[in-house]
């Protein structure tokens, strides 16, 4: 699945190639024969690849759609969507249709050469080729979502979007000439933030984009700067949220330039909630019970905000 980048003329690209097969080898993970099973489950149909419209539908619409939704739940949770498989809807735990809709009409992803970090299922990378993209490569080390990946692959067929199981830790050193970079729902999540901008910085080409989108404070605390005690809305690994004044001054202080916020939304319980395809507890249960505008432990509820940079 990962051959053609493996035979690409770009050094980097070949090296991720070659990493993300080396991670499958060594995976151990207790669920991957169960997952591999549900793979070989699926039906084989004609493949294609809708990618226009909210909700990206991927192969043929297949004879037993109830067979496929439960075989399709095997790859539980899925975060991302929506997405239609073989005529099965996603009703992922995300709206994250409604975060494209915030960022699309400001970027121009033509002919680019796309980076995701914590791509998940691989949602927004389907967005950005039907954006223009000429091919998107995703990186993620949580196996579930390369394992709804392959599956979205197996309907869609050999499109030029990819997930590998590997974090940004485990990419090669030196520069990438990267056209776009998209670091979302990730920031916040690493213990050095500014190390997390400056590779970032590496993995650009000159004149190259981060498309940053990140936990912020509200507008009142521009400067400031949040470390949860221990957890924020129920997350164990959140451990720097930034006003956007202060997050302007990482970026500066890590030579970005060219800075600009493009969006602030407070996240609702409509964008981010349970379904049906992810039955675990989320947003709802992280807020304060009397108090929406605070998480369960007292800090300012989720506020997302949107940052273009250039190298």
């Amino acid at each position: 699945m990962y051959a053609s980048l493996c035979g690409s003329s770009d050094a980097f690209v070949q090296q991720l190639g070659h990493r993300a097969i080396n991670a499958w080898s060594e995976c151990a993970h207790g669920d991957l024969p169960r997952w591999r099973a549900a793979l070989a489950a699926l039906p084989v149909v004609p493949t294609r690849a809708l990618l226009q419209g909210a909700a990206p539908q991927f192969g043929s619409v297949v004879r037993d759609v109830a067979q496929l939704a439960q075989t399709l739940m095997a790859f539980h949770p899925w975060r991302k969507g929506p997405l239609v498989l073989g005529g099965v809807a996603i009703d992922a735990e995300w709206r994250s249709d409604w975060k494209w809709q915030r960022l699309a009409p400001h970027l121009d992803l033509t002919g680019c050469r796309v980076l995701d970090i914590g791509c998940g299922n691989g949602y927004f990378g389907w967005r950005m080729l039907a954006h223009g993209a000429e091919w998107v490569i995703g990186i993620d080390p949580t196996l579930v979502f390369v394992m709804q990946w392959l599956a979205c692959r197996h309907f869609a067929g050999a499109q030029p979007n990819y997930v590998l199981p590997l974090g940004i830790d485990d990419l090669p050193p030196g520069p990438a000439g990267f056209d776009r970079v998209f670091s979302m729902g990730v920031l916040y999540h690493r213990r050095e933030p500014l190390q997390h901008l400056l590779r970032i910085h590496q993995l650009l080409r000159p004149e190259g984009t981060l498309v940053l989108e990140t936990l912020v404070l509200p507008t009142a605390r521009q400067l400031e700067v949040l470390q949860p005690r221990t957890r924020y809305a129920r997350m164990r690994n959140v451990w720097t949220i930034p006003g956007t004044g202060r997050l302007t001054e990482w970026l500066k202080q890590t030579g970005y330039r060219n800075i600009r916020l493009l969006d602030m939304t407070p996240t609702t319980c409509a964008e981010q909630r349970t379904t049906e395809w992810m039955k675990f507890e989320s947003l709802q249960q992280a807020l304060h019970t009397s108090n929406p505008g605070l998480t369960r432990e007292g800090y300012p509820a989720p506020i997302r905000a949107v940052v273009l940079a250039s190298r």
